[in-house]
């Protein structure tokens, strides 16, 4: 009775037995073939990751030009186009890039193809200016002689509102000093200064008077000038 299960234990041992055997012999003969064929393949891949990286270097520098030519946004083909190489790279590059930076992908189904948004300073600069005029300070009347100064408004331009906030000669030193610490202001820190809307300042910005007119709503008299480049206002240098 107790002979047959015995047996039956011993004929599935050799089952398995059969089989690790024969794997323990292949792996002893050959062991150092596949060794060999594990370091190519990871040797090819870190090639393959280095290429890749010495690639980006060369990448970067059209990549961020098209960021500010397009204000953040980016597609797979406007990369392609620009650095003339396949689409599933320069989608590869995107992708590396979206979740380097945190970008915002946005799936267009009438072009067929997804668009990045990579939003620097600037551009969210630009959007915050340009959204809301500048809020939050007690309103007093302008006097005639302020207005005065006031170069006469165009059928186009929006009048000045009756009450915008004032801000004393010595706050506005004060606080001249404190923005000017890189040497320049953005449209709302100007538009604070001169007491008057962002939308204002954004509308007359590339004005060629525009100089003449802010220097005439400084309360220090300074002359002040946009920089497309940097998107940032710069006193104007008395020449003489």
């Amino acid at each position: 009775m107790s002979e047959k299960p015995i047996e039956g234990n011993g004929k599935a041992f050799l089952v398995l037995l059969l089989p690790i055997s024969f794997l323990i012999i292949f792996l002893v003969a050959t062991w150092r073939i596949l060794l060999a064929v594990i370091v190519l393949v990871i040797g090819f891949k870190i090639w393959q990751e280095y290429q890749w990286q010495q690639w980006t270097v060369r990448v970067n520098p059209i990549f961020h030009q098209l960021v500010r030519e397009n204000q953040g946004r980016l597609t797979p083909m406007d990369l392609a186009i620009k650095g003339n190489f396949p689409g599933t790279t320069a989608k590869r590059y995107l992708d590396t890039k979206a979740s380097e930076f945190g970008a915002s992908i946005v799936n267009s189904e009438e072009a067929g193809q997804q668009s990045y948004y990579f939003i620097t300073a600037s551009i969210l600069g630009n959007i915050l200016d340009n959204s809301e005029p500048v809020k939050g300070l007690p309103a007093q009347p302008v006097t005639k002689t302020a207005r005065s100064l006031l170069a006469p408004p165009t059928p186009q331009e929006e009048p000045e509102t009756e009450s915008l906030p004032q801000l004393t000669h010595e706050e506005a030193k004060r606080s001249l000093e404190k923005q000017l610490i890189f040497g320049s202001l953005i449209q709302s820190e100007l538009a604070k200064r001169l007491n008057v809307y962002s939308s204002t300042v954004y509308k007359r910005r590339n004005d060629p008077e525009f100089p003449e007119w802010s220097r005439n709503k400084d309360p220090d008299g300074i002359a002040w000038s946009y920089s497309e480049r940097t998107k940032e206002f710069f006193p104007v240098e008395e020449k003489g």
